[in-house]
């Protein structure tokens, strides 16, 4: 079992997500940075689809109640282990007792612990990810236990795996066009992408862009959406819906983000700075 001894500003467990129920309206859910995710799982052997700990912003304090192997992997949330400080992107060994603490953000905003095998919470429509009213939690709580199974093994992995800089730092986000583009003026389409964008309000469900653009597209009736639409509001505002998104929406879908592009999105925070990059479908 892991202990939660600090539940951080939003720690939950995800997989890759819950797929197939969006006719039923259930969203897809899932870690919103699918790269370090799998990074973490595949260094420790683990299936990609192996449930983690996704930690926003400010990590949990845990505490390893069995043997087991973990990988930290994504933002820097100056992880320790029983005090001393511990390596991304690396599997190592932890003991009966021992305990993960995260401090100060340098970079990026969220980060994934994974164990050997993956953790071993509830499965409700073949998914291990949090969303409120699927799962009995939405996130974790000071108190907390999560089942992970037992794994001895003194040999780990000396691999060495790069940092991936333009995962965190870069400005551009790739985007094709969304069913509503062609809605948008010329004018309206070439400040789409020669606006510099600022980050607003943001969580798992949607970021919100500060800057605006002149909405004049006509109403359209309830249509499905999907993690990495951007929506364009009356009020002229973006809104980039993200993971645990509704399936449908009612206002216009004028560009839809690649899945690295929802990647770096996710390492965003506010008030940090991307622009769009058309993509073209070959």
């Amino acid at each position: 079992m892991l202990e939660i001894l600090h539940s951080g500003l939003y720690t939950s467990v995800q997989d890759l997500g819950r797929f197939h129920y969006r006719n039923y309206g259930v969203p897809v859910s899932g870690v919103m940075d699918e790269f370090h995710a799998k990074l973490a799982n595949i260094i420790l052997g683990n299936h990609e689809n192996a449930a983690v700990l996704e930690m926003t912003l400010q990590g949990a304090s845990v505490k390893f109640h069995a043997n087991t192997q973990i990988v930290v992997c994504g933002a820097n949330l100056s992880p320790k282990l029983n005090g001393a400080p511990l390596r991304a992107n690396l599997a190592v060994n932890v003991s009966i007792g021992d305990q993960l603490v995260f401090g100060a953000r340098k970079f990026g905003v969220r980060t994934y612990l994974a164990v050997k095998n993956g953790f071993q919470t509830e499965m409700v429509l073949k998914s291990r990810s949090f969303y409120d009213g699927i799962t009995q939690k939405s996130r974790v709580s000071k108190g907390d236990f999560i089942p992970y199974t037992s794994f001895l093994d003194k040999d780990t992995s000396h691999t060495k795996v790069g940092f991936q800089p333009i995962l965190f730092n870069s400005k551009e986000i790739s985007v094709f066009k969304g069913p509503e583009f062609d809605f948008l003026s010329k004018e309206q389409q070439e400040k789409l992408f020669n606006t510099t964008f600022s980050v607003g309000l943001n969580n798992r469900m949607a970021y919100q862009l500060e800057e605006t653009i002149e909405n004049e597209c006509p109403s359209i009736i309830t249509s499905a959406v999907l993690p990495g639409t951007i929506q364009l509001t009356p009020s002229g505002k973006l809104i980039v819906l993200m993971k645990d998104c509704q399936t449908t929406g009612g206002y216009p879908r004028i560009l839809q983000l690649d899945q690295q592009s929802i990647i770096k999105l996710a390492q965003k925070h506010t008030r940090d700075l991307i622009q769009f990059k058309k993509l073209s479908i070959s």
